[in-house]
């Protein structure tokens, strides 16, 4: 008898609940494009309305936990949180401004490319690569290529959007880096209450040093932070966390895949933002690739990339995130 212990079988609530899950992320980058507030704004209140959410239990039931973090070797895991929520920032400072400044459908999809860094970290880390794992990052980086030269001739502005999605996923890949670090030994609780808040309070930082606006923003805007932090922040990602039970991550990876599509119907019907032709070549060669690197990595029995999650991506208990 296999010592493994299999998973059940996958029921119509759990496919419900992908889903739910799959429109929640989906729905990430449409809400910042029609938020008529500074991106870095938007980071910033989404973070701290999920910290503000979620302190309260951390500090009740994991009280314990979090001083075991400011004394002795535990105080390494409580660095890594630390530096995942400051990369959480850098991520949201990159990738949220690129969903304002290009389309919908390129900024969802470059900044998806979060695997294929994290392969990349991995490989650097020492670890080897299978064979498809570079295939798809050939792919990827093929298909970002066409997707963001398309992108040249249409203005500069949109050009630079898909540039900061690039950069965003890439600090996507490093937020990840350190929080599979982190959640080896800290609950998820903890860990997501601490990177949260410090990325709460890089963010606030930048603002005002920036003189970024924090207030003053119309009723449709806050509906929209709101939207971000119930949906993608929490719901979304809670959601996927549900359905580990009954489905693989890696299948999980693979779908999450599919808030590029997702983001970009959205804003169609919403926004009226239809995907530039030229660029849609890429952006399916970009999705394509990755999907190749998930799938790779999983065949060869190693982790050299761990499950992808969206741009915006938030903590999960049983995967690595992404952005």
């Amino acid at each position: 008898m296999s010592s493994a212990h299999p998973r059940p079988p996958v029921d119509p609530l759990t496919v419900g609940v992908l889903a739910l899950a799959v429109a929640s992320v989906s729905s990430s980058a449409p809400l910042i494009a029609f938020a008529a507030a500074p991106a870095l704004a938007v980071a910033f209140w989404r973070t701290l309305l999920s910290t503000v959410v979620l302190a309260p239990f951390t500090l009740t039931r994991r009280r314990v936990e979090l001083r075991t973090l400011t004394v002795g070797a535990a105080r390494r895991e409580g660095w890594y949180c630390v530096l995942s929520g400051v990369a959480l920032a850098a991520h949201f400072a990159t990738w949220m401004p690129s969903a304002q400044l290009t389309s919908v459908a390129a900024a969802t999809a470059l900044g998806a490319t979060q695997p294929v860094w994290q392969g990349l970290i991995a490989r650097w880390q020492g670890r080897r690569l299978p064979s498809a794992v570079w295939v798809g990052i050939g792919l990827a980086v093929t298909g970002a290529v066409l997707a963001t030269g398309a992108d040249v001739g249409v203005s500069g502005r949109a050009f630079a959007g898909d540039l900061l999605a690039v950069v965003g996923g890439m600090f996507a890949a490093v937020y990840t880096a350190f929080g599979e670090r982190a959640r080896a030994t800290i609950s998820t609780a903890t860990y997501t209450t601490i990177c949260y808040g410090v990325c709460a309070l890089v963010l606030l930082v930048v603002c005002l040093v920036g003189g970024v606006r924090l207030h003053g923003y119309g009723s449709g805007t806050w509906l929209a932070i709101l939207g971000l932090v119930a949906g993608a922040q929490l719901l979304g990602h809670s959601m996927f966390n549900h359905a580990l039970r009954r489905v693989s991550a890696t299948t999980i990876s693979v779908l999450i895949l599919l808030e590029a599509p997702g983001a970009a119907l959205i804003a169609w019907a919403w926004l009226g933002q239809l995907p530039r032709p030229l660029a849609l070549p890429g952006l399916a060669l970009l999705l394509v690739g990755v999907t190749v690197v998930v799938l790779g990595g999983s065949r060869a029995g190693r982790r050299p990339v761990p499950a992808a999650l969206p741009a915006d991506a938030a903590p999960s208990p049983s995967r690595p995130p992404a952005g």
